[in-house]
Formats: structure tokens, C-alpha cells, sequence
């Protein structure tokens, strides 16, 4: 189960390298006002979605703590960065405010996974 569980977390990292790569590759764009979701940051956070709901489980299977708390702050996070990114996603600009949500959310999950113990 450990081996498992390792692949899944790697694949969720992967995910949100995926999704801030996006997110850091369109700075610049969104400096100037052009800056657009790029697939990759749609395929990052479902990416995300389905390796978390899946390390969830793997956890509660294996008998390891899981703090819900945690998890339920960093889905809500997530879904709002879903929502964002999934309904702009074909615009060919995003408004600077909205996409510089989406990085900050982004980031904001990464520190709620990294320091909330």
C-alpha cells in the first residue's frame, strides 16, 4: 500500500506542477493584460482532484490519519480554482484579478498541504 500511496503523491505533485507552471508561464502575459488559461492548468487541477480523492482513500484504507478538516479546506480551494479556470478556460484573455486568484489559490493550497499538521 505504501508503494501505492508514493506513486499517488508523486502523480498529485505532478498535477500541481501542472497547474502553477500554467499559472507561472503567463505572468508575464498577465502583466500586459493577455494572460488566458492554458490547458495544461485545467488538466493540473483535475489532475489534482482525482490523485487527492484517491490518496483520501488509500489513507482511510490503510488505516492512516486522515485530518478531514484539512482535506475539506484544500477541496473548497480547489473547486474554486477548478471553477475558475473550467468556465474561462476558452477565453482568449482572463481579467488580471481573476487569474491572479487562480496563482494565489494555487499557492494557498500548497502551504495549507505543506504546514497544516
Amino acid at each position: 500500500m505504501t508503494v501505492l500511496i508514493n506513486v499517488f503523491v508523486g502523480l498529485h505533485i505532478i498535477g500541481i506542477a501542472s497547474l502553477l507552471g500554467g499559472f507561472l508561464t503567463q505572468m508575464k502575459a498577465m502583466s500586459a493584460g493577455t494572460a488566458r488559461f492554458v490547458p495544461a492548468m485545467l488538466h493540473g487541477a483535475l489532475t489534482m482532484l482525482v490523485t487527492g480523492v484517491l490518496l483520501v482513500g488509500f489513507r482511510e484504507m490503510d488505516g492512516g490519519p486522515v485530518n478531514h478538516i484539512k482535506i475539506g479546506v484544500k477541496l473548497a480551494v480547489l473547486f474554486v480554482i477548478l471553477a475558475l479556470v473550467y468556465v474561462k478556460r476558452d477565453e482568449e484573455t482572463v481579467d488580471k484579478a481573476v487569474f491572479g486568484a487562480v496563482g494565489g489559490l494555487t499557492i494557498a493550497n500548497i502551504f495549507i498541504a505543506v504546514l497544516w499538521h
